[in-house]
């Protein structure tokens, strides 16, 4: 694992000992090409929850380890948190999109830093299914017409802004992005 991921994962300071552990078995041993971390906070009426989000590119992989608090019914209470690892070959990434936002476009110049960055990566590793009955268009009709829907690629998200995250944040997320699409092709 390289040392600016490592000192990247114990700055963004969520469980950096948890993270840095499950990134070494992920990551093996492949050179790491680029890699983006993102620590958020985000508040539920009753929760405060925290989780990190690390993407890892390497010559042949994209990697992604996600780290959620949660404290379940097995855990009587007690902290915990679960690091969930995805990994995909760039062959297989079909999409990289990067949006930016930006607040009050006319004042925008080269080299500013966008208010927003959204990434999507589609990698096809999960997919979504929407149903809902399905209707023969007569309002009166009762019978069963079975369900429609749609399959939907649930592609890999980052979301990033100046004013939650930082200029630097933002900067790193666009940098990374760079790299990931140079090297999967797109």
């Amino acid at each position: 694992m390289s040392t600016s991921l490592a000192r990247a994962v114990v700055g963004a300071g969520y469980y950096p000992a948890l993270a840095n552990h499950v990134l070494k078995n992920a990551i093996g041993e492949e050179e790491v090409r680029g890699h983006f971390v993102h620590a958020e906070t985000t508040f539920d009426t009753s929760e405060v929850r925290r989780h990190m989000t690390v993407l890892v590119l390497t010559d042949s992989r994209l990697i992604r380890v996600h780290i959620d608090d949660g404290a379940g019914p097995e855990s009587g209470g007690v902290p915990a948190a679960s690091a969930t690892v995805e990994s995909a070959p760039l062959r297989v990434v079909t999409s990289v999109a990067l949006t930016h936002v930006v607040v009050e476009p006319e004042s925008f110049r080269e080299g500013d830093v966008p208010s927003e960055l959204v990434l999507a990566v589609g990698w096809g590793i999960h997919s979504r299914v929407d149903l809902e009955p399905a209707t023969c268009g007569d309002e009166s009709c009762d019978a069963d017409h079975g369900y429609t829907g749609d399959i939907t690629g649930d592609d890999t998200l980052a979301r990033v802004s100046v004013i939650a995250d930082g200029a630097k944040t933002v900067r790193a997320l666009e940098d990374f992005t760079k790299t990931l699409q140079r090297a999967a092709g797109h």
